[in-house]
């Protein structure tokens, strides 16, 4: 058994996906990351849902039962994990100054690593610039999320995403629903589109600054396309989470 922070819970087509820190070191990442997966077939809600019904979220701390390390060359992060027999245990939430202090001690000392050299697929980064997207197709259902971001120069510009990723953060989705529907309540407008540059996503959030978690997806169109899988702002901020909502 091994406690986690967890960092990412992101939803995908067949089921979910999450990854987290545990107190391992780690040269780079300060701590080393684990993404729970299971023997066989896709994580899914229920896997990553305690015994009383509570779904874990990020900034819970939890207890999991580690099997063995399944690394490939890529995801070399993947731990098998029995979700059976000991299913997850909540034990305590990062909250507050020691969440803001957590992730100012955590920030990637090589992200090119993941985004760029693919020889692990998880980071912690703090953007010096960021901005989002969000557009909403209420007719065809397609929702979509988006993050683009500038690092430190010291990372090299190839750490950068001037273009944008998806993200895949639950509750930033979550989130980005609230923001369209309060900006155009449906249905007005049957397509939804929001862009906010970086002050103007701090200023909503209340926020003073913000940390995202970046992880390489599985192989897709023969590449591992990096996904924003976390978005964390100090301080944090609270939204209702759909889990079935894509």
């Amino acid at each position: 058994m091994r406690e986690i922070l967890i960092l990412a819970m992101t939803r995908m087509k067949s089921g979910i996906c999450t990854a987290g820190i545990v107190a391992e070191p780690h040269p780079e990442s300060v701590h080393a990351w684990v993404r729970p997966v299971k023997e066989f077939g896709t994580l899914l809600l229920g896997d990553m849902t305690t015994a009383g019904g509570q779904v874990v979220r990020v900034n819970d701390v939890v207890s999991l039962n580690l099997l063995r390390p399944r690394p490939d060359p890529v995801h070399a992060e993947d731990w098998i994990t029995d979700f059976v027999k000991q299913p997850p245990r909540i034990l305590r939430r990062l909250q507050g100054e020691k969440r803001a202090d957590f992730f100012a001690s955590h920030i990637d000392r090589r992200p090119a690593q993941v985004v760029v050299e693919h020889s692990r697929s998880l980071c912690i980064v703090q953007p010096m610039d960021f901005w989002c997207d969000f557009f909403w197709d209420h007719y065809s259902g397609k929702y979509q999320a988006r993050m683009g971001y500038h690092l430190d120069p010291r990372f090299g510009k190839a750490a950068d995403a001037p273009t944008g990723l998806i993200v895949t953060d639950l509750a930033w989705r979550g989130l980005g629903r609230e923001w369209l529907t309060a900006a155009t309540p449906q249905p007005a407008r049957p397509v939804q589109t929001l862009r906010l540059d970086r002050a103007e996503i701090l200023e909503r959030l209340g926020a003073e600054t913000l940390y995202l978690s970046i992880g390489l997806s599985r192989v897709y169109g023969g590449g591992y396309p990096a996904l924003v899988v976390g978005v964390h702002p100090v301080p944090d901020y609270d939204v209702a989470i759909d889990y079935h909502t894509p």
